[in-house]
């Protein structure tokens, strides 16, 4: 996903992305948040038994982002800030590229605290997975020449919304549009909503 943002054009910038409300550059400037985050989660050690996994670490709600919420706003101020795709770029490469290397030093058994739960260092980088995976999509949804996420990533996000939607989606999905369904990204066709089935009426799972 680092690549990707470094390959964008600076007009790239300014397209809409996959998120309710925010372009490019505001989601950008949310990877850099979430990249800060990881490297606080994990060396934020906790003695007790996790509260939380990779699955359970999710919460869904009933309704998807209108982009109206207040940190959602603060966002957008401040990659407004940044002025020059640049700096975000280079931002996001650099606090990006110590949360990766941070998470390969991490012993995944070590329990860590986020949110006001606990969970193993490797259930909690899993989450991550999903949560960058599902961004990394959101960051190309208008940008039909940018990469998209790699098919490793897909195949366990696929896996890992599969298990918080309690049921398997249709093999006629690939992991993208799994993905993409599922989480309510994009409005099912005709032909998958029938291929769907039951599963229909529990979509979309919008994750927070």
């Amino acid at each position: 996903m680092r690549t990707a943002v470094a390959e964008l054009s600076d007009e790239d910038f300014a397209q809409p992305s996959g998120c309710t409300g925010w372009l490019v550059r505001d989601l950008v400037c949310h990877l850099v948040i979430d990249a800060q985050d990881v490297l606080i989660t994990l060396v934020t050690p906790a003695e007790t038994e996790p509260t939380r996994d990779a699955v359970t670490y999710w919460d869904v709600a009933a309704t998807p982002p209108t982009g109206d919420d207040p940190l959602d706003a603060l966002i957008v101020r401040l990659a407004a800030a940044y002025e020059q795709p640049r700096l975000l770029k280079f931002h996001l490469d650099d606090v990006g590229s110590a949360a990766g290397r941070a998470a390969e030093l991490a012993d995944p058994g070590l329990r860590v605290s986020t949110r006001g739960e606990v969970l193993t260092a490797g259930d909690y980088l899993s989450a991550y997975v999903l949560e960058w995976t599902l961004h990394h999509l959101d960051l190309v949804a208008h940008l039909p020449d940018a990469a998209e996420p790699p098919t490793e990533g897909l195949a366990r996000s696929r896996e890992m919304l599969e298990k918080i939607a309690g049921a398997t989606f249709p093999v006629s999905f690939s992991d993208k549009d799994t993905l993409l369904v599922g989480t309510g990204r994009r409005a099912p066709t005709d032909a998958e909503n029938t291929d769907l089935g039951e599963l229909a009426t529990k979509l979309p799972l919008v994750l927070g």
